[in-house]
């Protein structure tokens, strides 16, 4: 509305004064030709009278008293020239007819000439004002041309210009005005409409999928918001049956994640249990000498993953994480060489730059990860392909132990390069593929970190970092 109101303002103004200037020059084109007839009256009295033959040559004669009674009752300057525009006689009081006065341009002479009333007026701009200078034939009584009238006329708008002036006053004082009134308007439109709709903003910014939300119940609205408010209401009912949906989607999501997860960890102990069990059947001699030592080392590992998985079945049971951390003093290169020791596999060769790098960590997690990687490296080399190796090498870097597990399997895609570590992501045709997720975690709850390098094709290297933490 007061944007409309300015617009029409301003037009209003820009007419009015398109108006005003087009009535000024009317003004001023109509009063010129009304002073020349007036003019040209007295002048054809004044040679109807005269005594002096009707000439060319006897106009200064004819006119010399007489121009100055006829500027003077005009009001208005006259000047006669010759029909080849020399100046003959002028009611200038200053002027003097001599040789320096200046003709009037040939081109003017010939318009006056061609026209059909033998009239041209003149219009030039000079220093800011206008001026307007007629040009006509003064005929005798025969109608034969004698000479040519001149006169020269200034537009003055004063008088134009002050009633222009005074009439944007009013219009400018009728339009504040009426904005002011606008304005008021405005506001308590406003006030009125953003009442409803802040009411309704509250509402919208408290609603939540979590919670009760509140319907909006507003008597006192107009049509257009009670519209809004019942679309919201609506919104609200819809945003509560969704709530529920969504609740019993993840309760349903959450019991199958946790079966995956539950089965994966009780499948992980199982592996290293099957495999020391067949490398003790491969490996028995009951007249080794150090038979009973390596009966207890088979015994123990087997012992670690009953355990683990009966802290597993624990931990299901009673809607848990996964086991907690049993931390002790362990040497690491010992750990891992012990692991590597339940694979039959011939290809898998282990390097360490020291015999002994003590830590403080969980025996069984650290298990986890060693038979996690080495499994998947077994993995990614295809049954078919000639020399397989798989290099697990562990080794101090400051206050960090290093263990590279390298093989030269397939490697990995590069589009599946940022998925790796993602819960239930495999490329395997077996597996729910969260090993890599699960010890991902196990890691990083150790302050840890994991990386890879893999060229498909050639293989791929994981990196795992640990910090060494001494008692």
């Amino acid at each position: 509305m007061i944007v409309l109101t300015l617009i029409a303002s301003v037009l209003m103004a820009s007419i009015s004064i398109f108006q005003f200037k087009n009535e000024a020059k009317d003004y001023h084109q109509e009063r010129l030709e009304r002073k020349e007839n007036a003019i040209k009256e007295h002048i054809n009295f004044i040679l109807a009278t005269t005594t002096y033959p009707l000439t060319e040559d006897n106009l200064p004669l004819i006119f010399k008293d007489k121009i100055h009674e006829l500027a003077d009752i005009h009001s208005l300057q006259i000047n006669i020239y010759s029909l080849k525009g020399k100046l003959l006689k002028s009611s200038k009081a200053s002027f003097s007819i001599d040789t320096i006065a200046p003709p009037v341009p040939e081109y003017i002479l010939k318009l006056v000439q061609s026209s059909m009333e033998k009239r041209y007026v003149d219009v030039k701009n000079i220093d800011g004002k206008k001026y307007r200078s007629s040009f006509s034939q003064i005929k005798d009584l025969k109608f034969k041309p004698l000479g040519i009238l001149n006169l020269p006329y200034i537009e003055d708008d004063g008088f134009y210009d002050r009633e222009l002036k005074n009439f944007l006053i009013r219009l400018g004082q009728v339009y504040s005005f009426m904005l002011i009134i606008a304005f008021a308007l405005a506001y308590f439109l406003s006030s009125y409409i953003t009442k409803s709709l802040k009411s309704i903003s509250d509402k919208i910014t408290l609603t939540s999928l979590n919670q009760k939300n509140e319907k909006i119940e507003l008597d006192d609205s107009s049509q257009e918001v009670s519209l809004l408010i019942n679309a919201y209401n609506g919104m609200v009912d819809k945003l509560e049956e969704s709530a529920l949906k969504l609740a019993q989607s993840e309760r349903e999501q959450a019991w199958r994640d946790m079966a995956k997860q539950v089965a994966h960890e009780i499948k992980n102990p199982l592996t290293p249990m099957r495999l020391t069990v067949q490398n003790f059947q491969r490996k028995f001699d009951p007249n080794d000498a150090e038979v009973k030592q390596k009966v207890k080392d088979y015994s123990e590992t087997l012992i670690q993953q009953i355990d683990t998985m009966s802290s597993v079945a624990s931990a299901f049971s009673n809607f848990a994480s996964m086991p907690a951390q049993q931390n002790e003093t362990l040497n690491v290169v010992n750990i891992v060489e012990l692991t590597l020791e339940i694979f039959n596999e011939d290809y898998i060769f282990f390097h360490s730059e020291e015999k002994e790098i003590i830590t403080i960590m969980d025996r069984t997690q650290l298990i986890r990860i060693i038979t996690n990687l080495v499994k998947n490296g077994i993995q990614a080399i295809p049954d078919n392909q000639e020399n397989k190796a798989i290099i697990v090498t562990v080794k101090r870097v400051d206050d960090t132990v290093l263990i590279n597990v390298e093989d030269n399997g397939i490697g990995i895609e590069n589009e599946n390069i940022s998925r790796i570590f993602e819960p239930k992501f495999t490329t395997k045709n077996s597996g729910m593929g969260l090993g890599l997720g699960i010890i991902k975690n196990i890691i990083e709850n150790y302050k840890g970190s994991i990386t890879f390098d893999s060229e498909f094709g050639k293989g791929t290297t994981f990196t795992v970092s640990l910090p060494i933490i001494n008692e």
